[in-house]
């Protein structure tokens, strides 16, 4: 996830649009750059890291013109760097870019063959020499000729000293916005960037390009013009950068079905998984024997969950620990020990500690994160990056719901590698996982249900969360989470542990929240719920839509589409996030920066 800032008028660009980008920098502070044209001539400067160090060097070397393009990057392809920063000027063309390329690198060798020279190890790079290669009379033209070429969810601006007053964009699948002023106009990856100069928006819809002058814009589909209606937002600039939610913590659990479907992106061809970043030969793969997940918080229960995926897809035996254990017992890792360090940061200091003491006795190291060229990253042997995009909420949500679709990508790459699963049953694996975000969107409009509860229960001074097999690591979640942003203790437990103790604190002031969707052991789970009835405890139950059995049994139903036992947890972790929210904020409690808490744990 990146931020744009693009400006077409008769003011100075540069001050625009490194203003915009100040409020869209937490969409990404990995580098950033500006590119403006001015008598016929592109100019940009770039920087590494956050945008003080843009400024301090525009502050040197500024940029004139009246029309330019900016960028604040999330790196996906390509380390954090200068040559790795955008804009990516190719001939007379400048451009911005978020989102992926899919196809990049075939892309790349077609266009390397052809005698193009690259600067940078980025998708965007080849967009930027597609539209030098295939130039037409008009930088509008080119775009229409290269966008059939390029495959993936991306928003493009782009400005090119043929057409010295006009920026073109395009948006697919990734944000795009245009501002519209007097005598100017504006393209921006999200609201806030404009409100200091406009209110007025177009929003554009996947497949839009637009030409944007100072006077006009002209919008088109499929080739064709078209029309968008004109929108005035009154947002406040603070409550903007939300996207309109009340947090980020909120934000963030509505951005989960686009952050899976970037987790998924470019991972299967259609015949096999292509995971090119765990950098695992295949003599390597085969030789796994065993593996050992380490994490701490949200990303251990990941990892519980991982051990399910790891163990009856691959069939491998996996041990999951927490980092802070990991590091100081004996560990028994050799060659054929495969450790996977799962952390939304990169900079987790227990997890580094653990990979490192991993590597020192022999072991493979391959990494589960989110953010790129992180410090556990390049101590890593291999990466399988969760694209889930700037995480700024301190309670993890769609970073763990991403760690959980890599984890069973994982899972699925060693059967395949090690020959346990055919090219069909990984496809069939891969629709189920990619059908996941629509069914998310479903459980995401039932949202005032969980507003609801949390209104009658956030008062409870106490709560207890429930599961089995799949789902007893999303009883912990549940329970995580909303004692990090409630402050109501919680706690979670595999349901059929409550006869080994947690049946002590059953009686008519105690919610159990019980994850009871479809599963081989959903007969053993109700038993255990009849204990908890029997003993005037409060039931909250989390099931299927089909299943109409919880009338009496529960005091609340909350319900889920149901999809395959596996991938259940990776529903059933939203509702979970739903509850901990509500609960939290009608206790008035600091949702995105609950007490005591870091969003990153960077000391021992």
């Amino acid at each position: 996830m990146c931020g744009i800032v693009g400006y077409t008028g008769k003011r100075a660009a540069m001050p625009i649009i490194l203003e915009g980008l100040k409020k869209l920098e937490y969409r990404g502070y990995d580098s950033a750059g500006i590119s403006t044209l001015h008598h016929n001539e592109l100019t940009h400067v770039k920087a590494l890291g956050k945008l003080i160090a843009l400024e301090e060097q525009l502050a040197q070397e500024p940029l004139a013109g009246s029309i330019g393009i900016g960028h604040t990057r999330w790196a996906t392809h390509g380390k954090p760097s200068v040559p790795n920063a955008h804009p990516h000027v190719v001939g007379t063309t400048a451009i911005v870019h978020n989102g992926i390329i899919e196809n990049y690198k075939s892309l790349r060798t077609e266009l390397e063959a052809h005698g193009s020279q690259f600067l940078s190890e980025t998708d965007t790079e080849t967009v930027a020499h597609l539209l030098h290669v295939h130039r037409r009379e008009t930088l509008l033209e080119t775009l229409f000729a290269i966008l059939p070429m390029i495959r993936g969810a991306y928003s493009i601006a782009a400005i090119d000293t043929r057409d010295p007053h006009t920026l073109v964009c395009v948006k697919q699948e990734s944000p795009l916005v245009i501002g519209l002023g007097k005598n100017e106009n504006f393209v921006a990856s999200d609201i806030p960037a404009l409100l200091a100069h406009t209110r007025d928006f177009i929003f554009l819809e996947d497949g839009d390009v637009a030409a944007i002058t100072p006077e006009s814009v002209s919008i088109y589909h499929h080739g064709q013009p078209v029309e968008r209606p004109i929108k005035t937002v009154s947002w406040s600039p603070s409550a903007a950068e939300k996207g309109g939610y009340k947090h980020f913590m909120l934000k963030e659990i509505h951005e989960q079905p686009r952050a899976l479907r970037d987790t998924l992106r470019g991972k299967f061809d259609g015949k096999t998984l292509q995971l090119s970043d765990l950098a695992l030969t295949p003599q390597e793969v085969a030789s796994i024997r065993r593996i050992q997940l380490v994490a701490c918080g949200t990303s251990w229960h990941a990892g519980l969950v991982g051990k399910y995926y790891l163990e009856q897809i691959a069939r491998i035996p996996v041990e999951v620990d927490i980092a802070s254990e990991y590091r100081y017992r004996t560990k028994v890792v050799d060659s054929s020990t495969l450790v996977v360090p799962i952390t939304q940061s990169g900079e987790t200091a227990d997890t580094l500690a653990a990979l490192k003491d991993a590597k020192r006795e022999g072991a493979k190291v391959i990494t589960v994160c989110n953010v790129v060229d992180s410090s556990i990253v390049r101590e890593s042997h291999g990466v399988l990056y969760t694209n889930a995009g700037p995480e700024i909420g301190v309670a993890s949500t769609k970073a763990f719901t991403t760690q959980l679709a890599a984890l069973y990508l994982l899972a699925l790459f060693i059967a395949q590698e090690q020959k346990r699963l055919d090219s069909a049953a990984i496809a069939e694996h891969i629709a189920q996982l990619e059908a996941l975000p629509a069914v998310i969107e479903t459980v995401l409009e039932r949202e005032e249900e969980y507003k609801n509860f949390a209104h009658t229960f956030h008062d409870y001074p106490n709560f207890l969360f429930l599961g089995r097999s799949f789902n007893f690591p999303i009883a912990l979640e549940g329970a995580l989470k909303l004692k990090e942003i409630s402050y109501i203790h919680a706690e979670g437990y595999a349901s059929g542990e409550m006869k080994h103790g947690p049946i002590a604190l059953i009686d008519a002031q105690m919610p159990v929240v019980v994850v009871a969707t479809a599963s081989a052991v959903y007969d053993k789970l109700v038993s255990n719920v009849e204990e908890v009835a029997a003993r005037d405890g409060i039931v909250v139950a989390l099931v299927n839509d089909a299943d109409t059995s919880w009338g009496k049994k529960a005091h609340t139903v909350f319900r889920v589409p149901e999809v395959p036992e596996m991938l259940s947890p990776i529903v059933n972790a939203v509702p979970m996030q739903f509850i901990a929210y509500y609960v939290a904020d009608f206790k008035g409690c600091d949702v995105d920066q609950p007490r005591n808490l870091a969003k990153s744990v960077t000391v021992e």
